[in-house]
């Protein structure tokens, strides 16, 4: 499966938890010890939405960019809305002619365009399950996604853990899906509630 495929099944699992998403969840816990919902939404929107697509241009933020981490688009009652227009953009931006060739960029420094964009994949469908965990909901991602994010997350896990992005391997059955051993060795917990 292309990478923009893949990016376009876990936008749409994403979008559709979202879509979901009350305003009075926003202050609720998430699998993520830090965030609440608003934070997580914030997190997914800045990272997967909006510098997602720069990265897959190859182009740098502009100096004047009003959108910064520290943007609330919860603000807006139609952040889910944004959320999937923008995500149409970045899927489409993924798709496009050498996006995956070459070098990007995200937060400064540069690595393989195509790990930037299966880093990408991988954001929508782990945040999308934090998402959906914090809020009562069921993330329905494609077991083909799952997997390739399971390549990525296992070759990255020891980095991240060590940037203290993923906590601590959680232990999941042989026979667990393909999404709960992402889970798992993002740190998560599968069987989580808030």
């Amino acid at each position: 499966m292309e990478l923009h495929e893949m990016m376009a099944k876990a936008a749409a699992a994403a979008v559709e938890v979202a879509r979901n998403v009350k305003p009075d969840q926003l202050e609720d816990p998430t699998p993520c010890p830090d965030w609440d919902v608003r934070a997580l939404v914030n997190h997914l929107m800045f990272w997967s939405a909006f510098r997602s697509e720069l990265a897959a241009r190859k182009q740098p933020v502009p100096a004047d960019d009003p959108v910064t981490e520290e943007t609330d688009f919860t603000r807006d009652p139609h952040w889910a809305a944004t959320l999937e227009s923008r995500l149409e953009r970045v899927t489409a931006a993924w798709g496009e002619p050498g996006a995956t060739e070459g070098q990007t960029g995200l937060a400064g420094g540069s690595m393989p365009a195509g790990l930037i964009g299966t880093m990408m994949v991988g954001e929508l469908v782990v945040h999308g399950w934090d998402l959906a965990r914090a809020t009562g909901q069921r993330l329905e991602v494609d077991d083909a996604v799952a997997e390739a994010v399971n390549g990525m997350v296992s070759t990255m896990a020891p980095q991240g853990r060590e940037m203290g992005v993923f906590g601590a391997e959680v232990a999941v059955p042989a026979e667990a899906s393909p999404l709960d051993r992402v889970l798992g060795m993002s740190g998560r917990d599968p069987a989580w509630t808030p």
